[in-house]
């Protein structure tokens, strides 16, 4: 290592800085769709199957 190396973890101030780089920060996705189009789907499918049965 060379002997200018400043461990972050060393102090608060520099540990955080290392920690709030831009590199660090993952970037924000849409949440995925995909599981309220099955809920409803399981929804509209108990629900015709309960009709069926009643009628």
């Amino acid at each position: 290592m060379p002997e200018n190396y400043t461990d972050p973890s060393g102090n608060t101030e520099a540990f955080r800085a290392f920690t709030e780089t831009p590199e660090a920060v993952a970037p924000t996705e849409a949440p995925s769709r995909i599981p309220l189009i099955v809920g409803v789907v399981a929804v509209v499918v108990v629900l015709v199957a309960l009709v069926v049965w009643l009628t």
